[in-house]
């Protein structure tokens, strides 16, 4: 009797362990179910552009906020740079008095072409007049000396007419080489214009890719200093996952090739987006910590880069499912 009491007590057990066992067997035949197979894993992230300030100066305005969506080209800030534009200014107004230290040979040389043309007309006068003496002469009506004093006057004439259009170049001379010894000046401080205008130009905060802003590190009327972050941009429009293969892998993929990629959406869904392989890494390294590779096992493995599309649900630093 004792006996087939023990009996009943053990069986009454059994059927509970039974149960859970069978239970147990259920669930985690389920969730083998639900779990997706992949060939590895990794995170997605993107090449990020840190803007920094080109210029010092108070910031005067910097309307941008985290999250913002920039095309590349657009001004999003500016720098107080005041002390720079009144260096221009002064620049310029040196170059300006040097305009004015030029001479304009036009007032002088046109005085002397006026003196030339009376004596031209002088010249012209005496040549009548030689001519019409030495007619005169054979005539018996003038005498010798007064043509020796006519052609006396006209070769003091054409003397003179020599020596004004000698002054005339003289003068064109001297003036060009003093002009051109002022406005040698000149180039050099134009350079200097154009420096401090590149300077201007970099008191305008200038977005240098188009992307969405990460994360802001300036405010406005902050002070910027050359090479002080302001903000952190990428474009997130296209992502890329870096994920990790083993040395057995490697060999299955290749550059180009279409993939299917996989980020989690609820609690056992995935979203699948297609990728394509952009780079393989020709050097082994050591798994990361954070990565699960299919072969737990693996010390060594190489990293590829898939390239996918993102339709905005896709984060930086989101964890990344691929199959090949």
């Amino acid at each position: 009797m004792e006996n087939k009491n023990k009996l009943i007590v053990n069986y009454q057990l059994s059927i509970p362990v039974l149960v859970f066992t069978f239970s147990s067997l259920v669930f985690l035949l389920s969730c083998n179910q639900n779990k997706l197979k992949t060939d590895a894993s990794g995170v997605f992230e993107s090449d990020e552009v840190i803007v920094s300030a080109e210029q010092n100066g108070k910031i005067l305005s910097f309307t941008i906020k985290e999250g913002d969506t920039i095309s590349k080209g657009k001004t999003v800030g500016n720098i107080d740079i005041s002390n720079i534009e009144l260096q221009k200014a002064q620049v310029q107004a040196t170059i300006q008095a040097l305009r004015d230290k030029t001479t304009n040979p036009a007032p002088q040389i046109d005085l002397v072409k006026k003196q030339l043309a009376v004596q031209e007309s002088q010249l012209a006068q005496q040549e009548r007049e030689k001519a019409r003496t030495e007619n005169l002469l054979k005539a018996d009506a003038a005498t010798q000396k007064q043509l020796d004093d006519i052609n006396s006057a006209i070769d003091q004439l054409q003397k003179q007419i020599a020596v004004s259009k000698q002054q005339i170049a003289l003068d064109n001379s001297n003036i060009s080489t003093q002009n051109r010894s002022i406005f040698s000046e000149k180039d050099p401080l134009e350079k200097s214009v154009a420096q401090i205008q590149d300077q201007i130009n970099k008191g305008q905060i200038i977005n240098p890719v188009s992307g969405t802003v990460l994360v802001k590190y300036a405010l406005e009327g902050e002070m910027a200093t050359i090479g002080k972050a302001l903000y952190k941009i990428a474009n997130v429009d296209t992502i890329t996952l870096r994920a990790y293969i083993t040395g057995s892998q490697l060999s299955d993929v290749k550059l180009g090739q279409q993939v299917k990629v996989y980020i989690d959406s609820g609690a056992k869904n995935y979203k699948e987006y297609p990728g394509n392989i952009s780079w393989i890494s020709d050097k082994s390294e050591f798994t990361p910590k954070t990565i699960q590779t299919k072969d737990e096992r693996a010390n060594l493995v190489y990293a590829v880069k898939i390239r996918v599309k993102n339709d905005g649900y896709i984060k930086i630093g989101m964890y990344g499912e691929v199959k090949f």
